[in-house]
């Protein structure tokens, strides 16, 4: 995942902590970031040694589990850092929403999904654009559809520029 990090332009980082500034219940919290899967004793000894109180999983779009087996193993991952005490957000694509939702970390009231989605250009739809979040097929697993003007989305509160990530410490 190459970006900029505090120590400059890196490709190789695997662990690095900061404190979270995307709009999530854990903003402002000393976070550690992890790039792929690690040993879980691995990440909480990392984590309590940096005194972060929230570990960010999938950073870099690095969740995106291949089988069943790669589902389980992201699932005790998370959850054991949960059962540890820690918050724990998982960055993942908007496709993978019905399996994150089968996970048993979905219902934690420390888990955070951060629900990715990818939308080139947002900037230059006109003021007319409208955000649908829309169900798998009419009246299946929503009890509805919900609109939001894109204009109001994009609301300087909710917004992280990407100047804000340069103060990670890479670990």
């Amino acid at each position: 995942m190459k970006r900029i990090y505090k120590q400059g332009v890196k490709d190789d980082a695997v662990y690095f902590v900061a404190k979270e500034v995307e709009q999530t219940p854990a903003f402002e919290q000393t976070t550690l970031f992890l790039v792929g899967k690690r040993p879980v004793d691995e990440i909480i000894n990392t984590a309590k040694q940096y005194n972060c109180t929230n570990v960010y999983f999938g950073t870099g779009n690095t969740f995106y589990p291949a089988d069943s087996t790669d589902w389980d193993e992201w699932d005790k991952m998370i959850s054991t850092v949960l059962d540890a005490g820690f918050w724990a957000t998982l960055d993942f694509d908007v496709s993978l929403a019905q399996g994150v939702h089968e996970m048993t970390v979905a219902s934690h009231n420390k888990f955070i999904p951060m629900i990715a989605v990818k939308l080139a250009y947002t900037g230059l739809f006109n003021y007319n654009a409208t955000l649908k979040i829309d169900d798998i097929d009419f009246d299946k697993s929503n009890p509805g559809v919900w609109c939001w003007p894109l204009s109001k989305l994009l609301d300087r509160d909710r917004f992280t520029d990407w100047t804000q990530y340069e103060d990670d410490t890479i670990l």
